[in-house]
Formats: structure tokens, sequence, C-alpha cells
């Protein structure tokens, strides 16, 4: 007589009010698929973990989680704007480091936005299984786990030989200046700005490099996080910096007339605050979303596009 049996999985607390659950994994999670255990929505054999940061590399020389490998946003993004990088360049990152379309790509960042921003470029990239460590290096210390220092430990992975027709990209997960201004004139469709309350009202620019101040006319507030600071997502996250309830972020944009009916474009000024949420709008199901990628550094910078400051004239 034979006996057979199966290996248990753990679910290591995925997020059931999710639709795409599996892109948003927990420390827990992570520590098991590390230490070889079996788990619930399982990675693919090639898959691969990133910590994302924008110059950024002797923090994570100093301590990076165990087997991760680093990404800089300055490969992904260029000047003036800090707009996505042309397609060839992109493809020759991600097969630099041997991301192909069927990868598990699991990203990470001490800076979420940073992480957010790389994996919705991955995205309109068309790799297909992109996933976000929810609350990044923050969640990931508090749950108890060690950090490495130095580069040993981290494996070198041959670039990925992969043909161009193997790519199934998503262009119109991104957007342009031009399409920006003819999705205002189009009934069910929104630019909603991930920006601070005195953002939106046209008291600061929020960044230093920034000079303009003010407002795309027509778009919805879609909130951020605390005032004076651009890297905050407060109004999505909890203290550790883990997403909030789906319920609350619907119910928050609902608030300002944004909802998954509608064709949107989130924004920010350069777009990481805008590709976390839309990285959250795309976990919740909602299906046509995207990126202004130029946001307001570059709506700003063209003095033919009109600009609204609520506590001022409009110009």
């Amino acid at each position: 007589m034979s006996f057979t049996y199966s290996v248990p999985t753990v679910n290591c607390g995925f997020r059931q009010d999710l639709p795409r659950w599996q892109h948003l994994v927990s420390a827990h999670w992570l520590e098991r698929v590390l230490a070889g255990e079996p788990v619930v929505a399982a990675p693919s054999a090639d898959w691969q973990l990133f910590e994302v940061a924008c110059d950024g590399q002797q923090s994570f020389f100093d301590g990076h989680i165990k087997g991760a490998r680093y990404l800089d946003t300055g490969w992904f993004e260029q000047m003036p704007f800090w707009n996505k990088v042309p397609d060839a360049d992109l493809m020759r990152v991600l097969q630099t480091f041997g991301i192909g379309p069927g990868t598990t790509v699991i990203l990470y960042g001490r800076n979420m936005l940073a992480a957010a921003r790389v994996a919705q470029l991955m995205l309109v990239a068309g790799v297909q299984d992109v996933r976000l460590l929810d609350g990044g290096m923050t969640a990931w210390c508090a749950a108890g786990n060690a950090s490495h220092s130095g580069s040993h430990g981290v494996p070198a992975v041959a670039a990925a030989a992969v043909s161009p027709v193997d790519w199934k990209a998503r262009s119109d997960y991104l957007i342009n200046t031009p399409k920006a201004r003819r999705l205002l004139e189009i009934p069910g469709c929104a630019l909603v700005s991930i920006r601070t309350r005195a953002e939106y009202l046209g008291e600061t620019s929020g960044y230093s490099y920034i000079h303009a101040s003010g407002e795309i006319p027509g778009a919805h507030w879609g909130h951020a996080g605390s005032e004076g600071d651009v890297n905050s997502m407060s109004n999505f996250q909890d203290a550790l910096g883990r997403m909030k309830p789906a319920s609350e972020i619907a119910a928050l944009w609902r608030a300002e007339g944004i909802g998954p009916e509608m064709q949107i474009a989130f924004y920010c000024g350069t777009g990481w605050r805008a590709s976390l949420a839309f990285f959250y709008a795309w976990l919740m199901g909602w299906k046509h979303i995207s990126v202004y990628d130029g946001g307001w550094f570059e709506w700003s910078s063209d003095p033919a596009n009109p600009v609204i400051c609520r506590t001022a004239a409009v110009r």
C-alpha cells in the first residue's frame, strides 16, 4: 500500500479585498519564499527580488533583504521631466537584469514610491507578474526580519534572451501631455491629481525644482499625504507604509467624484506618487487607468497649458 500527501501551503496574510491580491505580498510571505517553503501564489521559477531607490546604492549595501539586487530609478527615468526612458532603453535595463515577460519580479524600497514607479513602468513594458512588498523595508524590519550588508549572497543573473514579440506592452498604462489634454475633454474621463491639498490649491509646487504653483483646470483631487512632504502617501497607507483597506481608498476617491467606471490618468509632480495610486487602483481591479507621465512638472513648463490657482486667479 502506498500513501501520497501534499505539502500544505500558507496564505501569509494576502488581502482578500483585492482582486489582484497576489501582487501585494507581505513580509511573512516573502520570508517563507526566501526560506524555500511552500506558499500560496508561489512565484515563477525565475523570480527575482529588487530593492529600488534613487541614488540609494550605498544604503542598499549597508543593509538589504537577503537575495535582493539593486535597481535605481535613474535607469528608468530621464531629464528634463523625469519621464520614462525610451522603450529601447527600458527593455535594455530589464533584459540586463534577466527580467523577461514571464519573470515574477518582487520590488520593495525604503521609499515605497520609488518601488511603485518602477513597478508601474515594468507593467507598461509588459512584465506580467510584478509584485510589491507591502510596506517595503519598514514593514520587513518591523516584522523582525534581518537585513544583510554588502553584496555577498546577491545572485548574479544572466541577461534575458527574449524576443521582442514575446513582450505584450501596455502602452495604454502611460499617457503623454497631448493625451492628457484630450482626456480633459472627454465625458467619463478624468485626470486625477495625487498631490497634497496645498499643491492642489496652488499654494506650493511641492518641489524645489518645480517653480510653478497651481493645478490643471478640471483635474480631480486624488489626495496624497502629509503637507510639505512629497514622499508621503499617508492618506493611502498605515503607519508602516502598508496599503489601507481598498474600501477606504475607494471611498476617498468617490468623495472626489472618482470611480472605477471612469477612464483615469493619475499624475503628481514627476510620477512617483501617481504610480503608487495607479498600482493600488490596479490591485483593486480598476480597468481603465494610466499614469500621466509628465505630470505637473511637464504641464506647468508649457505656457500654452492652462493653469488654475484656487487660492489666487486663473491664468
